[in-house]
């Protein structure tokens, strides 16, 4: 099966709509475990890093 959407590349999101995209998606699911995390009495550290590359893409 193939997707008729592939054949019209015209319709396709640009490279860099589709990492930002993937970027505030994946912000929104830190945010959503970081509360899990929390609601059972974990500890959540801010790491650092992970934050840094997070703010390039």
């Amino acid at each position: 099966m193939k997707d008729p959407a592939l054949d019209d590349a015209d319709s396709m999101l640009a490279p860099e709509v589709i990492a930002q995209e993937i970027a505030e998606d994946l912000r929104a699911a830190l945010a959503e475990f970081e509360a899990i995390a929390e609601a059972l009495g974990g500890e959540v550290k801010s790491d650092i890093a992970a934050e840094e590359v997070i703010a390039e893409a």
